[in-house]
């Protein structure tokens, strides 16, 4: 069977969450631990760090694997969705799994399929951990699908867990309110395993705290120790300064009380996540791992071009500005339109398609009207209609007209910009994985 055969395969025979929605997840671990059993628990046999939470978990993870890979670790890394390539959910050192691994595993995998009828992502996951397993790697960032408590990752005993935030998304699945998400995500927490909350909020804090009592897990709220001071930044890079009011309380401080950490992740957005990662990082530190200031200023300079990262704030093309970001709930965009006021330009389009089992009217209150509109979808049967998005948007004072797909939205903007506009592309992972990117080489 063929590298395309095999994808193939997985896609058509496996209930796949980005096509048939809530009905492709499973409400316990059994299949995945059945998947680990077959082959012979890979899991248990490498180091992880946990991510979930609602936004920032896959810049989190990204972050964290530059830092290890600068330090001159192996370092897996496990992410979802892709946006291009399947294999992008699977890398060693920044290298996506090869072909010939996805052929085999597919090839080893199947009488469990035929038997136990798992979901596409339950696959992935044991194809993971089977790699990391044969690679050998020192540590492997496992980034959580959806929610916490039974993410088919959540077979793992970590060496640390990272909650990034909390925020309304997927609340048919995790619940409707805020205390009910945390308590979802708040799953990944284990017995004696330090964990990491990147953004404290009131309503969530509480949750968090109880979770960690009760498992005897040591809990670390990064904004206890570390307070932004200063944010500067330009299309593809940002400076972000901090202050550590608490940081004669740490083991052995990697950085002094005030300083400056440069990323090639510039979205504001991003200084939320920088906090949750070097507290993260001080705590590995302080286990024994080779993490220090130099690596981490050298891994953090270059996270896109050593991991792959891509669509958060990403800048394809200048002279109009083109930017991509996956933001695509209310926590997303509110972040996004935070990092939109620092930025320089004359007039904002903005190309956006969504899905159906988003809070849509709630994303598109909190765009701003004062822009042009192209609404468009992504080639997925969860996809809203780009009519009814129109539509929905129209009404909201958000005034633009339908496209037939990202592509052509995205070309008629570009003839209706100004050398000094922006054009953004938001509202789906799944849509900004479509962008045809040879258009912007």
């Amino acid at each position: 069977m063929s590298y395309q055969a095999s994808i193939d395969y997985l896609y058509s025979r496996l209930p796949l969450f980005s096509r048939i929605g809530a009905a492709a997840i499973k409400n316990d671990l059994y299949n995945t631990l059945e998947i680990c059993k077959f082959l012979d628990n890979p899991q248990d046999k490498i180091k992880t760090i946990h991510v979930a939470g609602t936004n920032g978990k896959g810049s989190t993870s990204h972050m964290l694997a530059a830092i290890f890979q600068a330090a001159g670790y192996k370092t897996g890394l496990y992410t979802s969705p892709h946006l291009y390539d399947f294999r992008e959910r699977i890398k060693v050192n920044g290298e996506m799994c090869t072909q010939e691994f996805v052929i085999d595993f597919t090839n080893k995998i199947k009488p469990v399929i035929e038997k136990i009828e798992p979901s596409f992502f339950e696959i992935t996951v044991g194809m993971a951990f089977d790699y990391f397993a044969q690679e050998k790697c020192a540590i492997a960032i496992i980034e959580t699908g959806l929610g916490g408590r039974l993410d088919s990752t959540n077979v793992i005993t970590p060496l640390l867990s990272i909650i990034t935030n909390i925020g309304w998304d997927h609340m048919n699945l995790l619940g409707n309110t805020l205390e009910q998400i945390a308590a979802e995500k708040a799953g990944i927490i284990k017995q004696n395993v330090p964990v990491v909350i990147s953004e404290r909020i009131e309503a969530t804090t509480k949750v968090f705290e109880n979770k960690a009592q009760a498992v005897h897990a040591p809990i670390y709220f990064s904004e206890n120790f570390l307070t932004a001071t200063h944010f500067e930044n330009n299309w593809d890079s940002a400076h972000f300064s901090f202050n550590q009011p608490l940081f004669h309380l740490l083991k052995a401080p990697l950085f002094p009380e005030s300083f400056t950490i440069a990323c090639d992740l510039p979205g504001k957005y991003q200084a939320k996540n920088l906090k949750g990662v070097i507290v993260a990082a001080q705590l590995l530190a302080d286990m024994g791992w080779n993490i220090n200031a130099e690596n981490m200023r050298s891994a953090l300079t270059q996270v896109k071009k050593t991991t792959g990262l891509m669509g958060r704030w990403e800048c394809l093309q200048s002279s109009p500005h083109l930017v991509l970001d996956v933001a695509h709930n209310e926590h997303g965009i509110t972040a996004m339109l935070d990092q939109l006021a620092t930025m320089h330009y004359d007039h904002l389009h903005i190309v956006t398609g969504m899905v159906k089992d988003k809070d849509v009217e709630a994303v598109l209150k909190l765009l701003p009207t004062k822009a042009n509109y192209y609404y468009t979808q992504s080639n997925i049967p969860r996809a809203l209609a780009s009519t009814e998005l129109a539509e929905k948007g129209n009404a909201l004072g958000l005034k633009g007209k339908c496209y037939v797909d990202v592509n052509n939205a995205i070309q008629v903007a570009k003839q209706n910009a100004f050398p000094t506009d922006l054009i953004l592309v938001i509202g789906s992972v799944y849509l900004v994985a479509e962008v045809d990117r040879k258009l912007f080489n």
